[in-house]
């Protein structure tokens, strides 16, 4: 086996200014902006902003707070869990990657992508039962099952990152330490479960597997390229 350590965690829009113009002549209305006057900001549907900048950077921190605030109402909806330490499992890792590792914590892999003579798909991260696993790129919920295959107790989701179309699989996990369900939609970092060795298993493992627009990629060498 070859213990690998967990890296650690490591966006700008068009600014369209907005400008007042003097209208009109003779006997129509007039409008006279005067230099001396202070400048007030554009009130439109609740934002208050001076450039169509602020008024996209108002809009993406309401996103993210809704985001945030889903994310919380699913892990409230589902009963807290415990890591194999004890301890409470956060519903969200630190970071702010878009792509991000699945475990924030040590482990080490042993069969890489392609191993087994090219039928291994993923890479295998050894670590303890019970370890929270983390979405590692926000998307889709594909499947949540407690008896996918092979793959026993596993989660799917689906993204676009880059214009590329993203799947990653986690499987294995403990039964019944699922957080998300079908259809539901998940944040980078969010936690789906925790691992295990459920399905076509023979220890504690995250089989971390992703393809690429429908191609499986070695796993392990995109989240090197990518994550953060």
């Amino acid at each position: 086996m070859c213990p690998l350590a967990l890296p650690a965690y490591a966006a700008s829009p068009v600014v369209t200014e907005l400008t007042l113009q003097r209208a009109g002549a003779g006997d129509s209305q007039q409008f006279t902006a005067s230099r001396a006057l202070p400048a007030f900001p554009l009130d439109r549907q609740s934002y208050a902003a001076t450039s169509q900048e602020e008024i996209e950077q108002k809009k993406a921190k309401e996103a993210a707070a809704a985001a945030a605030a889903a994310a919380r109402a699913a892990g409230a909806a589902r009963p807290a869990i415990t890591s194999a330490t004890g301890r409470a499992v956060p519903v969200l890792a630190t970071g702010s990657g878009v792509v991000r590792w699945p475990l924030t914590s040590t482990f080490n892999v042993t069969d890489r992508f392609g191993a087994r003579g090219g039928a291994h798909m993923g890479t295998d991260m050894v670590t303890a039962g019970g370890t929270p696993i983390y979405a590692s790129v926000a998307g889709t919920v594909g499947i949540s099952s407690e008896s996918y295959g092979a793959y026993g107790v596993a989660v799917t989701v689906d993204s676009v990152v880059n214009g590329q179309r993203i799947r990653a699989v986690y499987p294995h996990m403990q039964y019944n330490s699922r957080q998300v369900g079908s259809g539901q939609q998940v944040q980078a970092g969010q936690l789906l479960g925790l691992v295990g060795s459920t399905g076509r298993s023979t220890a504690n493992h995250l089989h971390f597997e992703v393809s690429v627009n429908d191609v499986t990629v070695d796993s392990l060498a995109w989240l090197e390229a990518n994550a953060q």
